[in-house]
């Protein structure tokens, strides 16, 4: 490659049309990265320095993985695509002006708009659920999810404390499993080493799905799988039950029956972050954006949105990594084509399977052409996947070193990570 090429690798045009993507989320990313090239000045925003690998926080909120190990430097991918970085939230749109307004007051002018925000917990207004409830959407969720568990661990190891300690997770699906799966491995291999003073009885794990099932996106037959291998894991599942209220102290079913909860976590549903659903934007169901097929937000020519804050009109998708990456890729390809005064065409989600881990040498995966496979197999295939995806070589080199050294010397060292306090925003 010749110098004057080198140089000007990753140097952001001068003109062109001013591209605002709000989130580095996978949809934001993939945007930004197609989006490079392209003669378009790039801006991402976001409330964070860094993008968070949500499919690894569960890991992190049971002490599995360092904090860092799930985060990479925003700076890092803008200067590699040539585009700039802006640290802020969003606070409102002037779809008149083309005008983004961040929190500390600072704005931005854009001619194509894409929002990529991701959502937050859907508590469906159920009395005390956002009050007493840990989520686990951020990192900073996963970081104070973690701190409370250890420090409901360590207090029932102080001499004399008989409490037992009950963990209540509401949701079934894969963040559900994912999460009640590693606590029952945690309970049932690590806890003798990790905290030798706290019997493994003594240690509740619950699971409580509204649906007849878990994992709906599954196949049947994985579905079953995955509930028999969390009962055999000692998990109390309980499918077709809704909540009612929740407290410090428990949770009270739909039903009226109370069940003591220490620790309540809420994998339920998803809705969209207070900005957006103030934007004035056509918002269906949990406040997600509507956009036509092309992405494009409905009545707005010059706004896209991409990922879990995108609801497809007659395309309904699931939240998760794939189509967020897809949809970043279709919209940065409708501006190009807008840019070059093309018209744009809809967006057609590829499919190329879907994977849930229940826990260590335990997992479901589902593949195009009805390829399906569960067990130490499709594990293996999880784990693999999920750490080459990871963001930085750094990244993961940390988590295949720490994964390893929790499964496999566990329980020797109860494999539980020291880690940093949640100082962050997200």
């Amino acid at each position: 490659m010749p110098v004057a090429q080198r140089r000007n690798r990753g140097t952001e045009p001068a003109t062109g049309p001013r591209v605002v993507v709000v989130g580095g989320g996978f949809g934001g990313l993939s945007a930004v990265a197609a989006l490079a090239h392209s003669g378009a000045r790039v801006t991402l925003v976001d409330r964070n320095a860094y993008s968070t690998f949500q499919p690894l926080l569960y890991q992190v909120a049971t002490a599995g993985l360092a904090p860092s190990d799930v985060a990479y430097p925003l700076r890092a991918v803008t200067r590699r695509d040539a585009a700039r970085f802006r640290l802020g939230s969003l606070a409102s749109i002037d779809l008149a002006a083309r005008l983004v307004t961040l929190a500390d007051g600072s704005s931005l002018d854009y001619d194509y708009l894409i929002l990529a925000t991701g959502v937050s917990a859907a508590f469906f207004g159920i009395t005390g659920a956002a009050e007493h409830c840990f989520s686990l959407y951020t990192r900073r969720n996963a970081i104070t999810l973690r701190n409370q568990l250890v420090a409901e661990l360590e207090r029932r190891s102080l001499p004399g404390q008989a409490d037992g300690l009950a963990i209540t997770i509401v949701g079934g699906g894969a963040t559900g499993i994912e999460l009640a799966g590693t606590l029952a491995d945690l309970r049932n291999i690590a806890l003798p080493a990790a905290f030798p003073d706290v019997s493994p009885d003594r240690v509740q794990i619950r699971l409580i799905e509204q649906a007849a099932s878990l994992i709906t996106p599954f196949r049947p037959a994985l579905r079953d799988y995955a509930y028999q291998q969390l009962r055999a894991r000692g998990v109390e599942v309980r499918l077709g039950t809704g909540i009612g209220a929740v407290s410090a102290q428990g949770v009270r079913l739909a039903g009226g029956a109370d069940l003591p909860s220490d620790i309540t976590v809420w994998a339920a549903g998803v809705s969209a972050p207070e900005p957006v659903t103030g934007l004035g934007l056509a918002q269906g169901h949990g406040g997600r954006v509507i956009t036509d097929p092309d992405l494009r937000v409905r009545g707005h020519d010059r706004v896209f949105a991409v990922g879990d804050i995108a609801l497809i009109d007659g395309q309904p998708l699931a939240q998760l990594a794939q189509p967020a990456i897809q949809q970043g890729r279709h919209a940065a390809a409708q501006i190009r084509r807008l840019m070059a005064a093309k018209g744009t065409v809809p967006f057609r989600y590829h499919d190329k399977g879907t994977m849930a881990t229940i826990g260590r040498r335990s997992a479901v995966v589902q593949l195009p052409y009805h390829v399906r496979f569960r067990g130490t197999i499709a594990w293996l295939a999880w784990l693999g996947l999920h750490l080459v995806t990871l963001l930085g070589g750094r990244n993961r080199i940390s988590a295949m070193i720490n994964l390893s050294w929790r499964y496999l010397t566990w329980r020797r060292s109860g494999g539980v990570l020291a880690g940093e306090e949640p100082s962050e925003t997200g």
